[in-house]
């Protein structure tokens, strides 16, 4: 697995914020038909609404990127309330849960989507979960969807015209785990977390997923009956088929991941490497067969939809090509017929 990082001008692409781009007519018709549009008791410009925002700090008392949401005392009992209902519909079904309450709301102003962090409590056990209420944005939501249909994990997520909805991902950020891997998992076992980064590297590029940097990433450790095993999972999906060169959709070539790279290089050899990649391309491919149906339908409403620049287009096109030897390829003028064509000729598909 390559070492050698993104240069200083690949970065840079990535470092200008990201338009967002608006769901279309074909989009929300299809979100409508497999359940994931609805009319929600709150959207996004409701929590715009308050009162004000306080820094927050971490344990060394340093202020994080989140802030806590000052609400207005004659309007927190209903949109806690509402917020309440939005929970139970992401979770429920829209089934009533008992005991729920809104324990506090935090703003990031960072990111194209602006998140709201919703941290709902369930008062008999004060055990706690989290979603978010997001700027909707396509590119994201092809994210969430390719997720669901291609990766090993489902996502809950909801949208209702300009707001979206998502479930909270569990594990530890990926940045914090492998500075110390030993405190989140006890004996580590070496090749199995170098197994599973070989395999998320695969599954970004196969459905082009960028700008998976350690941070964008979450670990979620799993004790096994005899040894320890990982997942490693995207919480960040704004970057879903937007950039124009490919290497962007490789992890392996980020700084922030290299760790993870000298970490597997440590542990497997090359032909692990391969192994590994090929074992991962098969079971996408029998994702993808179970969900080819959907899938076809999902790339249909991509084709006709802008989630990037002309020039990125173009420059993909034109480096995928080259990488699988596929003149089609360098025909392709819009993300969803490149992601289409890409997928099926790195798993074998066409």
């Amino acid at each position: 697995m390559a070492n050698e990082h993104l240069s200083g001008m690949e970065l840079n692409t990535i470092g200008l914020r990201k338009p967002i781009y608006p769901i279309n007519d074909r989009l929300a018709g299809y979100l409508k038909a497999i359940d994931r549009s609805d009319k929600l008791p709150v959207v996004y410009s409701d929590l715009l609404r308050h009162e004000g925002l306080l820094a927050q700090k971490d344990a060394q008392g340093r202020e994080t990127l989140w802030t806590t949401v000052l609400l207005r005392p004659a309007e927190m009992d209903d949109l806690h309330q509402r917020l309440v209902q939005l929970y139970q519909m992401l979770v429920a079904d829209g089934r009533h849960v008992d005991h729920l309450r809104v324990a506090s709301i935090d703003f990031c102003a960072y990111g194209n989507s602006q998140p709201f962090r919703i941290k709902i409590l369930n008062q008999i056990n004060d055990n706690h979960d989290y979603y978010y209420i997001k700027k909707a944005d396509a590119s994201r939501v092809y994210g969430l969807e390719l997720e669901h249909l291609l990766s090993p994990n489902r996502i809950n997520y909801a949208v209702d015209g300009s707001t979206l909805v998502e479930e909270h991902i569990i594990g530890v950020p990926g940045d914090d785990f492998i500075k110390d891997p030993f405190h989140y998992g006890g004996n580590i076992n070496a090749v199995r977390l170098s197994k599973e980064f070989v395999k998320f590297n695969e599954r970004c590029f196969a459905r082009l997923l960028g700008d998976m940097r350690a941070y964008n990433f979450v670990v979620d450790v799993i004790q096994d009956f005899d040894k320890v095993q990982y997942r490693l999972r995207s919480i960040d999906f704004d970057q879903q088929c937007y950039e124009g060169r490919h290497r962007i959709y490789l992890p392996q070539f980020y700084k922030e991941n290299l760790p993870y790279v000298q970490f597997a290089q440590e542990h497997i050899g090359s032909e692990s490497t391969e192994q590994y990649g090929i074992e991962e391309r098969a079971l996408l491919r029998k994702r993808y067969r179970l969900s080819q149906a959907q899938l076809e339908e999902l790339f249909n409403v991509m084709h006709t939809d802008t989630i990037s620049t002309p020039e990125h287009v173009g420059m993909l096109a034109q480096e995928l090509s080259q990488l699988h030897g596929d003149a089609r390829m360098a025909m392709c003028d819009n993300m969803g017929a490149i992601l289409e064509l890409h997928l099926k000729l790195r798993l074998g598909l066409e």
